[in-house]
């Protein structure tokens, strides 16, 4: 159940409408029954969340990450949503208050080769939807998560028992909100004290409303936190795995997308990242990561490079192993390359060393010593360099 969302312009609060049709409020009034019995079962996901009308407060940003906005009818990759689905959890836990996530994760037909993604020109666009995306709880642990920070699913009786509430609070419920900082938020008691505030975020992506990313002072959760909140079963599977290859090393290398280029007014092709396509080829590697992985080390390698046998060469000083070589553990459990990605992210942190393609942090190993961000300078590749080692 979503919102419309019509206020733009200058912020401000909504009421929730007085007049109410007499067959929509006895639907309501069977959701809060309905909703209400959810809180004595025994189920573990209805036990997390324990709602209370003056206890909980509730934190709605829309039915699917970045949307509204420009990435509605398509969206960006893993690691874009999650960047975007951290920023609205982070605002939830600053303003203390439940976060309600959407309950499918867009997933980006470039970033699957699971084949789930089954179009059909006859399909509306709800069944669009739904063939294009995947549960959340399929990716994340939600009742793990609410430990650190409350969600309760779009979808779940619990939330549709707090819209019947804000409904019944009447202006008191509920208010539409756009363009209206975090700290008015928290600190303007025109929002502060009500149920369920619902925002509409940036319609770039959600997480341009962390405009202090860059400030590692106001980042209230680290990039790894989504990562640890991994489903039980993909869990489960990087652990068979990590037991498996037992004492190992990893190495994550980000080619594809990453080396893309284009060519200039003059015919030259040109690249964001000069140096990328010559680090991540495996001489280059062979070097790089022998002050750090002693030979005959195994090395678990994960990457987006498309082209068979093409990190064999590592093989001539490493056991080389890939989730490709544990298909029997992970092809019972993911239905999409998001999840097949989340396993490998597990194994690679779990890594003696771990070897990152860019430098994120001032402790990390990578491979190239280009920028992860770039200021879409476009340069020329660079491929001279010594491989000899």
């Amino acid at each position: 159940m979503a919102f419309n969302r019509t206020l733009k312009g200058k912020p401000k609060a909504v009421g929730s409408r007085i007049v109410v049709l007499g067959a929509t409020v006895c639907a309501i009034a069977l959701l809060f029954l309905l909703s209400s019995v959810v809180f004595t079962t025994d189920s573990p996901k209805s036990q997390y969340i324990k709602y209370s009308s003056k206890d909980n407060k509730y934190l709605y940003w829309g039915t699917r990450i970045d949307c509204p906005g420009k990435h509605c009818g398509s969206c960006e990759g893993l690691g874009h949503q999650e960047s975007s689905l951290r920023c609205a959890l982070e605002e939830a836990a600053y303003l203390r208050r439940t976060f309600v996530m959407p309950s499918r994760m867009c997933i980006n037909p470039i970033h699957n080769k699971k084949g789930i993604l089954h179009r059909s020109t006859n399909a509306t666009s709800e069944d669009q939807w739904a063939a294009s995306s995947c549960a959340m709880d399929s990716l994340y642990d939600a009742e793990l998560m609410s430990e650190t920070i409350p969600v309760i699913f779009d979808n779940s009786k619990e939330w549709y028992k707090v819209l019947s509430t804000s409904m019944k609070l009447g202006a008191r419920g509920v208010a539409h909100v756009a363009g209206v900082s975090r700290v008015e938020l928290k600190e303007n008691n025109q929002y502060s004290d009500l149920l369920l505030i619902n925002r509409t975020a940036s319609p770039l992506s959600w997480f341009m409303e962390c405009k202090d990313r860059n400030n590692r002072s106001a980042i209230m959760l680290p990039y790894s936190f989504l990562p640890s909140m991994a489903s039980k079963k993909l869990k489960d599977a990087a652990e068979k795995i990590k037991a498996q290859l037992g004492d190992y090393d990893a190495i994550h290398v980000r080619r594809g997308d990453k080396i893309k280029t284009r060519k200039d007014r003059f015919g030259v092709s040109r690249t964001l990242h000069p140096h990328l396509d010559r680090d991540t080829r495996p001489e280059f590697i062979r070097c790089r990561i022998a002050k750090w992985v002693a030979p005959g080390r195994t090395l678990f390698i994960a990457s987006n490079e498309r082209t068979p046998g093409f990190f064999s060469p590592l093989s001539v000083r490493y056991r080389l192993a890939y989730s490709s070589n544990y298909s029997h553990i992970i092809d019972p459990v993911i239905e999409n390359n998001y999840q097949l990605f989340m396993i490998e992210r597990l194994i690679l942190t779990g890594a003696k060393r771990f070897i990152k393609t860019f430098k994120e942090d001032e402790t990390d190993l990578s491979l190239s010593d280009d920028p992860k961000k770039n200021t879409k300078k476009w340069q020329i590749p660079v491929y001279d360099g010594d491989d000899t080692c």
